[in-house]
């Protein structure tokens, strides 16, 4: 096995309001990762965001690939990865998700073998949940569920993508700050009230309807009851900032484990009044395509 394949892969936002762990959306912000097979070892540098990182067997995108490989039974001595990085680490716009993408759809690129069901499964069980792997995977809207096997050893992890629609144009809204998805998790109550569930339930299936067929919804859509408040003391700044959208009729949510703030908007603009002061605030295209590779010095897969 030899050559070199180049990677790049979306950020995505999750959840949209109450499609906790169910619902992703892929985003105009890539990662881009070259993987050459070498003779031994595992070296490599990062630049742009988490620039200095050590490139080595524990780094994440190197994992996925080693993970694949041997899914795959692919020979790999070792690796040299390059990796120029675009979304920002540990603000809930998918960065992980996205790393084990690309060491994935690497791994599946060197093997010459098209993705496929096992490609998001060995993706999910990075991740726990499929929904930010599976729109960085394929593009659009991505509508995630988790199945467990019949001796409960496991999970199989299944997605379904929609095409968004063409009027949506997201913002998103960066603070300086960042957020571990493992202390946000920790701020969920074991079990919530059955007439907020019975919420969250028919909010999460108007959130696809409003992001594929009727945008108009989208305020009502993505309301919440099931995570955001709970969370809320690990980032006030970017709940007061989603309050006050959606005071001004911004469909606005959480974005993933925050502390970014996502906003579907139809026209890019957000309300003169809002204040964004300590936000980085970017229009980002819906990204329809997900994960591409190439070898490099060819046509694109």
């Amino acid at each position: 096995m030899s050559g070199t394949v180049r990677v790049t892969v979306p950020a995505s936002t999750a959840n949209l309001g109450s499609g906790f762990d169910a619902l992703g959306l892929a985003l105009g912000l890539y990662d881009v990762v070259e993987v050459a097979v070498t003779d031994e070892g595992v070296t490599g540098t990062v630049t742009g965001e988490g620039a200095g990182l050590r490139v080595d067997e524990n780094h994440l995108v190197v994992r996925a690939l080693l993970a694949t490989a041997k899914e795959l039974g692919l020979d790999l001595p070792g690796v040299e990865l390059t990796c120029v990085n675009a979304i920002p680490h540990a603000r809930g716009l998918g960065s992980s998700a996205a790393a084990v993408v690309a060491g994935i759809a690497a791994g599946y690129a060197l093997a010459e073998r098209e993705l496929d069901s096992a490609a998001l499964r060995l993706a999910a069980g990075f991740e726990g949940h499929a929904d930010n792997v599976a729109a960085s995977l394929r593009g659009g809207l991505a509508l995630a569920w988790t199945e467990s096997t019949p001796n409960e050893t496991g999970h199989t992890y299944h997605a379904v993508r929609f095409e968004p629609h063409p009027s949506l144009r997201p913002v998103v809204l960066i603070p300086a700050e960042h957020s571990a998805t493992s202390l946000t998790r920790g701020l969920l109550p074991a079990s919530v009230p059955h007439v907020d569930a019975a919420f969250a339930a028919g909010r999460c299936a108007l959130a696809v309807h409003a992001l594929t067929t009727w945008p108009e919804l989208l305020l009502t859509a993505t309301e919440d009851r099931l995570h955001q408040d709970y969370r809320a003391r690990a980032w006030p700044n970017t709940m007061r900032l989603v309050r006050a959208m959606r005071e001004n009729a911004v469909a606005a949510t959480v974005s993933g484990a925050g502390p970014t703030v996502f906003a579907a908007t139809l026209d890019g603009r957000l309300p003169a009044g809002v204040d964004t002061s300590g936000f980085l605030v970017r229009e980002l295209a819906v990204d329809r395509d997900g994960v591409r590779t190439e070898r490099v010095g060819t046509n694109s897969r």
